[in-house]
């Protein structure tokens, strides 16, 4: 059997112009790529092809793109190598379903995301073989159109492909981000990590979203801190009955990272303040469906779930 073509991706779509989106895209041109990067929003993109993208914090950028867009449908006229999916969660079933309109042979797809299962939406439309799962270890927030902050960036990052044939493909996209300033590494572990991040989240998230507080300020309140040690133990307890490996010491491991997040609003909160949907059903929801699954109850989830669904009533 002959072997495969070396895989060198040149041309990069990211999908949603928001804070982790801006950050990718941004360090992918500054390695030399051609990106698109394409939203709904056209005031998000305005600022990116000429003053380009601005990145404050941890990370200090400022970077134009290739091309932008407003409409996935028009992807294909770029003849993407890889596209990037960085929107919030809950919009992805719309989203693969655009693409899967246009997705060939040879186009990877890559969630890049936060969320439980996201990259198995995309498969569901655009079956196993271009589909790539990462996990994202910077904390961004959008302070205007193409304007970011990034109060932290812990490196690396990790990918991994849903079917095994495509594993040339996903280190190839490691060695691209990780020369563009993203350092990324192909992992064989993929659902374990998402489950801890995910851990971190159904913790974090939702808890700062109903309280209005930062992740510093909820940790260091007793009683607040008393609901996030809950929640740790409850997700914990779900990941174990589904045999998810996600470590025998994960429990102090979590509590001393969220005990060192900073004063830092995190993604669901800037959601709750500015109008927007969470993605609160593939971060608490998908605890409460693992748990009901394996038979395990999870009241503090579902009540965090039910909490944040009634902030988003009012939207």
């Amino acid at each position: 059997m002959p072997d495969k073509q070396p895989f060198v991706p040149k041309t990069f779509a990211v999908i949603g112009a928001g804070p982790v989106g801006c950050i990718v895209s941004a360090f992918l041109a500054k390695g030399g790529h051609r990106v698109i990067l394409c939203d709904v929003i056209p005031d998000l993109l305005e600022p990116t092809l000429k003053r380009g993208i601005i990145i404050e914090g941890a990370e200090n950028v400022t970077q134009t793109v290739s091309h932008t867009c407003t409409s996935i449908d028009a992807l294909p006229d770029y003849k993407p190598d890889v596209i990037f999916v960085t929107v919030k969660a809950n919009v992805l079933p719309l989203i693969a379903s655009a693409i899967e309109g246009f997705h060939h042979k040879g186009i990877y797809v890559v969630s890049w995301q936060n969320g439980i299962d996201t990259e198995l939406v995309l498969a569901s439309s655009l079956g196993r073989e271009p589909v790539m799962r990462a996990v994202v270890n910077y904390g961004c927030g959008l302070l205007g159109p193409a304007h970011v902050t990034i109060p932290f960036h812990h490196p690396p990052h990790f990918i991994q492909e849903l079917d095994p044939e495509a594993k040339f493909a996903a280190v190839a996209i490691a060695d691209a981000l990780t020369t563009c300033g993203l350092p990324t590494r192909h992992t064989d572990d993929i659902v374990a990590m998402v489950w801890r991040k995910g851990v971190l989240n159904a913790c974090m998230n939702p808890v700062c979203a109903v309280t209005g507080l930062t992740m510093s300020q909820a940790m260091n309140d007793p009683i607040i801190f008393n609901l996030v040690d809950a929640l740790v133990k409850e997700c914990v307890k779900v990941a174990r009955a589904n045999e998810i490996m996600i470590g025998w010491d994960y429990y102090p491991k979590a509590i001393e990272y969220m005990r060192n997040a900073g004063n830092h609003k995190p993604s669901m909160l800037m959601d709750i303040e500015n109008g927007r949907r969470t993605e609160i059903d593939y971060i608490n929801g998908k605890f409460v469906e693992y748990g009901r699954q394996a038979g395990i109850e999870t009241p503090y989830n579902i009540s965090l779930q039910s909490l944040v669904k009634g902030l988003e009533s009012r939207l």
